[in-house]
């Protein structure tokens, strides 16, 4: 757990925050009744995320580190139960084994800097798992099973999706009926029924919305099983390292086996069979939470494979660190968060503040998948207030992700001495990249003063004619 949220803390605030931390970051800004009106449109799904960040920011502020901290926080908290796991399915010393691989997986400090709700999910199918053995073995304390359907209601509210861990927790039930155990199996169904109905609510909501939110995700192809595993581990040598070594658990415990591969292999493979409908879900992001499951395995086979001696545990854990450092050093590079074209939203704030003058006002061409105006707004000085030209409403008050504005542009026009432009690219002439009615309006009025191009945009400062 330590060793997972020290390499999850190393270098957290490098990386620039990306359009979904922005997003974030705008959510968690707004009031409660703002965010529960937005989740009415678009993005139920992230509805009990965003409230947590709102007030996980009115604590601790909304600097890149705390925006983050839960995330690395919820990583640390996933290792030590895949540690848990791992001893309780295949001993103490797989379980050590598997919680240090973990920790090394890039992935999983990948995610740990990033201010969205995958690590928490991670952190609560994994809990889930944990808990249904714990309650598996006193199959007639209500508690536990409480405590199991309580973990399963969170895992939904944080994201649907990763209540296809419940897939791997059948199999183990399935698994234990052949066995002729069938204790604990009317538990299992009143929990799961439980923890359900909880987030019924957020299942109508979400499905409402999908194609809305995820029109632009296509539909896998049969490669697509493949391909994706680099991208959960963040590593191809990783991944190919972690899933060899979870081929050398095959003669470990049968239940553990049968649970562990279940949740790794199941929610994929589901996803990519749903994801040829009408909308697809076939995201890596949406499947991280089967990385315990492959650390636990691979911890098996690395224990079974050097038991006793713990010098070549030692040594193959070393090697797998050397392995992923080049990967680990990338991940914590400036534009490695989902920044569309490396856009250097520091950079364009950092120059705007240089020459900034009170009274001055702003115009940010947005567009999926760019978030200037909100990276900008971000990295500007709290104090810096930019009153933005075209805008009607902004996004909290628009009860949106994104704002609405003016119509007739040259109305909206009152006046200002100095106007930031802000633009995707590094084109000739900012004012090209603006929408034609507005471009129309700043050209009758402002000329170019100056213009710095920055890495994936441009801001150019416009005056007014005399």
């Amino acid at each position: 757990m330590l060793g997972t949220l020290a390499l999850g803390v190393f270098g957290i605030n490098s990386p620039q925050l990306g359009t979904d931390e922005l997003v974030t970051w705008n959510v968690a800004e707004r009031t409660t009744d703002q965010i529960l009106a937005l989740v009415h449109n678009v993005d139920a799904v992230h509805a009990t995320y965003y409230l947590l960040m709102h007030g996980w920011t009115a604590v601790f502020g909304d600097s890149q580190t705390a925006l983050r901290m839960p995330s690395a926080l919820a990583m640390g908290g996933a290792a030590a139960c895949a540690a848990l796991i791992g001893g309780r399915l295949f001993g103490r010393r797989a379980g050590l084994c598997g919680g240090l691989l973990f920790a090394l997986i890039p992935a999983v400090s990948r995610f740990a800097q990033e201010a969205r709700s995958y690590a928490l999910v991670v952190l609560a199918a994994t809990l889930a798992t944990y808990l249904l053995l714990r309650a598996l073995d006193r199959p007639r304390s209500p508690w536990r099973w409480a405590g199991y359907a309580l973990c399963l209601a969170v895992v939904g509210l944080l994201h649907l999706v990763a209540l296809t861990v419940v897939l791997g927790h059948v199999a183990l039930l399935v698994f234990r009926f052949v066995r002729r155990e069938r204790s604990g199996l009317w538990g299992f169904c009143l929990a799961g029924a439980a923890g359900a109905a909880c987030v019924v609510p957020v299942i109508v909501l979400g499905r409402s919305q999908a194609s809305r939110q995820l029109f632009w995700l296509q539909a896998p192809d049969l490669w697509g099983l493949v391909g994706i595993w680099p991208q959960v581990f963040a590593s191809a040598l990783c991944a190919g390292a972690v899933i060899t070594l979870a081929a050398l658990a095959w003669k470990e415990g049968r239940e553990g086996l049968v649970l562990c591969l279940a949740v790794a292999v199941l929610p994929p493979l589901v996803l990519w069979a749903a994801s040829h409908g009408d909308v697809s879900y076939f995201r890596y992001h949406y499947v991280l939470f089967t990385v315990p499951a492959w650390a636990v395995l691979a911890g098996a086979g690395l224990a079974g494979v050097t038991r006793p001696s713990w010098r070549p545990v030692v040594a193959g854990l070393a090697v797998l660190a050397l392995l992923v450092l080049p990967d680990q050093r990338t991940m914590r590079g400036t534009f490695q968060h989902d920044v569309p074209h490396g856009a250097d939203y520091a950079g364009a704030a950092r120059t705007i503040e240089k020459y900034y003058r009170p009274g001055d006002a702003v115009v940010y061409v947005r567009g999926a998948p760019w978030m200037l105006d909100q990276g900008v707004r971000y990295y500007l000085r709290r104090d810096l207030k930019l009153p933005e030209v075209f805008l009607a409403k902004t996004a909290a008050e628009n009860n949106e992700l994104y704002p609405a504005y003016c119509t007739r542009a040259a109305a909206c026009l009152k006046g200002e001495g100095r106007i930031w432009v802000v633009v995707p690219g590094n084109g000739p002439d900012s004012l090209d990249a603006v929408p034609v009615h507005q471009a129309r309006a700043l050209r009758a009025k402002y000329t170019a003063y100056g213009a710095e191009h920055l890495s994936g945009l441009t801001v150019t400062l416009l005056q007014r004619k005399p």
